[in-house]
Formats: structure tokens, C-alpha cells, sequence
């Protein structure tokens, strides 16, 4: 009699389980989460193990609302719901509309028939609609490559999904859509982008133009040489000369951006949820320019839950210090490696991230404290006061910096003239036929432009004749300058040499390269 007491409660007590995928953000890609759903009629609890964080652990009182607000709701047994791989740390309420969906498939609420053949992430608000998501460029590619079918997404977040082909991407509004496209067979809107069209049609648009800034010809030119070059460049002048205005000018003189750039640049924004609802690909270089209060963190990245910093948002375009000095220094020197490696590493006990980080340094600083320069009548600064102002940047922090130009105040009748400069179009088109050259003379090597050669191959391409390692020995000796601002002006008159077109260094490209080297010289060294 036991023996079939025994048979009968196991009949009564059966499970049902159901495997949904998600997908977790790790650095700056993807990787596919198994969220499986365990119903049991023997028994009535809530269990959510995988090491899931406090949001995904709340996301049964936002899934309960939702689907009683659909006319669904979460059954009264025995649920548990494993993220697998279960040592691997989930964070986020994107998870919610995957749970979802595994608790009404696996309590035979709705069919499910192909759920498995879909990435389904979202964020419910209690009354079953969605919020967009972080992190879904490489989501999407991650579910391409592991060959899915398709992407359910909040159609807020589908434009940038789109990018990727050879992937359905659905955009819902609603768990009702969701659950009667799985149901009923009802069709979701699948959504489609032409990403070469959309790229090439906005490449180059520009907010401002060089035209717009009157006289200044010497900075100009300085821009010119950085932007072909690659080069960091650091702006000396007092308030109101038109460093910031240079510098927001820089991305529409820097070549266009290529279409695998575009979606390197992406996938970082994506995954900082810095991607707008109506934007699908970056197609301009970012120009970032935090405030000088920001803490080493939110530079160079990291956190308890490791998000990018402003230095890899600024990969592959423009990182603009204004005001360099005023920033605090511990910020500044974490920014030393990043420079020279160009990417930026986030250790922590269990894990390592990278994040790429290669940019264009551009950099702004009054030249005293009261603002003038030390040889103009109108400062007030003591010697001292410049030493300990100068002493806020490092000396190796500065020379990797490759150009210092010095911004004079403009004058009035600069001001007052009508006629316009030249246009970024046309110095962008010098630039880029320097950059052509070097393309060529680096195919071979894993390096682009000028700023990232070496010393190996400083000595193979920066050949000196006579003329011009006289004159750089003599800079040495009279400016006192380091081996790395040696390097630096190298590199610097290799690029001029190229705007040129000229396959050698020449003594006035040298001439021109420590000119650009302000702050190892004259009144600076105080």
C-alpha cells in the first residue's frame, strides 16, 4: 500500500522545464546566458541562482505586475530559474522579459515551440511595456556568430541592433507582442537598416567648421600637422584666445571614419549606454570633453561593475582636456599608460578587462595662473606661482604630448573681417592625402599614422641628413630636452614631410617640429 502511495504522489508531482537565452555584457563584447526555468508542482517558492545582482533579484515583483496586467501571471509552485554559466556575474534588469517568457512557457501558459531560436532581453515596467536596454551592438553580434535566428528586442533599441546582418531583429513595446508572436503566430515588425547607406550618408557632418574661426593661422596650422599625424597636441593661450573653439573643430579635419571603426566606436557607446534611441552607428569621430572634476575612475573606466571611461568613449576620435592644469593630477598621470598603449587595462580579483583606448589627445591651459603670458605687462603671477602652476603637469605626462603651441589673444581687426577661412573641407583633404602616404609606408607594420611608430622604426623612416641632425643636436643641447620629446619632434617632422608630400626629412621640417615643442623652452623652464 505505501509502494503505491509512493507512485501516486510522484504523478501528482511534476516538473517542467524551459531554456530561454540571454546575453551578458563583458568588456566591451557579449556573452550568451542560458536562463533556465524549472517549474515544480510539489512545492511553492521563488528561486533565482547564477549569481544574479540586486536588480535582476527584483525583477519577480516587476514580472508579476506585468503579466497580471497582460492577463497572465506567475504560477503558485515551485519555480527556479538558474543563469548559466552560474559563476559568471549577471547585472540589470534586462533579464526581465527573458524570465518572463521562461515562466509562462515553462507553467504551459503559451506556447513555445522555436523560443530557443531567439535572443530575448528587455526591461519590463509593470505595466508589460518596455525599456530600453545597454549594451546591444554586440549583443546582436554575439547572437549572429553563435548562429540564433533572431533578436527580441525594445524597439527603442533596434535601430543599433539592426546594424548587424544576417540576424532578425523584432522590436517590441509590449510582453502581450512577445508572448502572442511565441502564441498565436502573430508576426513581429522585423526591422531593417541599410548600414553602408546610412553610414555614407552622414560621414561628414559636422557641427562646426575651421571656417568659422578668425586668425589664429599658427594653431591652425599646428591642428593641420596633428590631425595628419595622429599627434597629441597641447593649446597655450590665455581665456578667451579660441582654444575650445580650435578644439571642437579637430574631428571635421580627421579622416572619416571606416566602417570597422565605426563599429568598434559603437560597441563602446553601446555598452556605456551612451547610444540615443534614433542613432544605429557612429559615423563621425566622438569628441569627448569631460569636466576637470572628474575622479581617475571615470577616465580611464573601471567600478565595482567595470564600464568604460571617457578615454575609450574617446577611441578613435578626440579626448579634449580644457584647462589641463586644473584637473587633478592623479587624474591626469593614469592617463600615461593608456596614451602609449592605447588601450587600458581593469584588473580585479576574479576577472581582467581591456578596453580600447586609442585617441587623439587635445589639450588646453592658460599660460599662468592670473592668465597671461609670463612675458605679458598684465600678469600678476610671481615665479613661484608659475612653478608650482607648471608643476600640476608632469614632466613625462607632457612629453607625451607632441605638439605645445601657443594661442595669442586675437586681435580686433581679426575679429572684425568678413572674409571666412579655409574650410575643415579643404585642410581635411591635405590630411588625408598624408595619411594616404602613411597607409602605405606602415601596410606591413600594425601600425597607421606617424604618432604610433616606434624607436625601431623612428630609425628606419625618420632618416636625417646633415642640415637636420645638426639642427635637432643643437635643439637638444639648448633646449634641454628629453629622448622622448626628441622622438616627439621625429615624428612631428615626419608628418609635416608628408603634408608636403616629401619622401625625406628636410632641415626646415625639423625647423618647424621644435617650434612645436613650447613649453621645453623660453620662459617655460622656470
Amino acid at each position: 500500500m505505501r509502494t503505491h502511495e509512493k507512485f501516486l504522489t510522484l504523478l501528482k508531482t511534476q516538473t517542467m522545464l524551459i531554456k530561454i537565452y540571454g546575453s551578458s555584457i563583458f568588456g566591451v563584447s557579449a556573452q550568451t546566458i542560458t536562463i533556465e526555468v524549472n517549474i515544480d508542482t510539489g512545492g511553492v517558492g521563488y528561486h533565482l541562482v547564477g549569481l544574479p545582482d540586486n536588480a535582476i533579484k527584483e525583477s519577480s515583483y516587476r514580472i508579476s505586475a506585468a503579466l497580471k496586467n497582460v492577463g497572465y501571471k506567475i504560477p503558485g509552485k515551485k519555480i527556479t530559474i538558474n543563469m548559466a554559466p552560474a559563476d559568471l556575474r549577471k547585472e540589470g534588469a534586462a533579464y526581465d522579459l527573458s524570465i518572463a517568457i521562461g515562466i509562462l512557457v515553462a507553467s504551459d501558459q503559451i506556447v513555445g515551440e522555436n523560443v530557443q531560436d531567439y535572443i530575448i532581453m528587455g526591461e519590463l515596467s509593470l505595466d508589460g511595456s518596455l525599456q530600453p536596454i545597454k549594451g546591444v551592438l554586440p549583443i546582436a553580434i554575439q547572437a549572429r556568430e553563435e548562429g540564433f535566428k533572431g533578436i527580441i528586442l525594445p524597439k527603442q533599441n533596434t535601430r543599433e541592433a539592426a546594424i548587424v546582418n544576417n540576424l532578425d531583429v523584432y522590436g517590441v513595446e509590449n510582453i502581450k507582442e512577445v508572448i502572442d508572436f511565441f502564441n498565436e503566430g502573430k508576426p513581429l515588425e522585423k526591422v531593417v537598416l541599410d548600414t553602408r547607406k546610412e553610414f555614407q550618408d552622414k560621414i561628414n557632418s559636422f557641427p562646426f567648421d575651421f571656417s568659422e574661426v578668425k586668425g589664429q593661422e599658427t594653431a591652425k596650422r599646428a591642428m593641420e600637422v596633428a590631425a595628419a599625424g595622429g599627434h597629441n597636441i597641447i593649446l597655450i593661450g590665455p581665456p578667451g584666445s579660441g582654444k575650445t573653439m580650435l578644439a571642437k573643430r579637430v574631428p571635421s579635419i580627421l579622416p572619416p571614419l571606416t566602417l570597422k571603426e565605426a563599429l568598434e566606436t559603437t560597441k563602446i557607446h553601446s555598452v556605456a549606454g551612451k547610444m540615443g534611441t534614433e542613432t544605429s552607428l557612429m559615423t563621425v569621430r566622438p569628441f569627448r570633453s569631460p569636466h576637470h572634476t572628474i575622479s581617475d575612475v571615470a577616465l580611464v573606466g573601471g567600478g565595482s561593475y567595470p564600464q568604460p571611461g571617457e578615454i575609450s568613449l574617446a577611441h578613435n576620435g578626440v579626448l579634449f582636456l580644457d584647462e589641463m592644469p586644473e584637473f587633478k593630477r592623479t587624474v591626469l598621470e593614469v592617463m600615461r599608460q593608456p596614451l602609449e598603449d592605447r588601450e587600458v587595462t581593469i584588473s580585479r580579483a576574479k576577472f581582467t578587462i581591456n578596453y580600447p583606448s586609442s585617441f587623439m589627445l587635445v589639450a588646453s591651459m592658460n599660460p599662468s595662473p592670473s592668465g597671461y603670458f609670463p612675458d605679458d605687462p598684465n600678469n600678476t603671477s610671481s615665479v613661484f606661482e608659475m612653478q608650482r602652476y607648471m608643476n600640476k603637469l608632469s614632466g613625462p605626462l607632457l612629453d607625451r604630448i607632441d605638439i605645445h603651441v601657443e594661442v595669442q589673444k586675437v586681435e580686433f581687426e581679426q575679429l572684425a573681417e568678413k572674409r571666412k577661412g579655409e574650410k575643415s573641407e579643404d585642410i581635411r583633404k591635405r590630411v588625408l592625402v598624408a595619411r594616404e602616404i602613411q597607409n602605405e609606408r606602415y601596410k606591413d607594420l600594425s601600425i597607421s599614422y606617424n604618432a604610433q611608430i616606434g624607436s625601431r622604426e623612428l630609425e628606419k623612416f625618420c632618416e636625417l641628413d646633415d642640415a637636420s641632425f645638426n639642427l635637432i643636436k643643437l635643439a637638444m643641447e639648448k633646449l634641454n630636452l628629453s629622448a622622448r620629446a626628441y622622438d616627439r619632434i621625429l615624428k612631428v617632422a615626419r608628418t609635416i614631410a608628408d603634408l608636403e608630400e616629401s619622401e625625406n626629412i628636410l632641415s626646415h621640417h625639423i625647423s618647424e617640429a621644435i617650434q612645436y615643442r613650447s613649453l621645453d623652452r623660453e620662459f617655460w623652464n622656470v
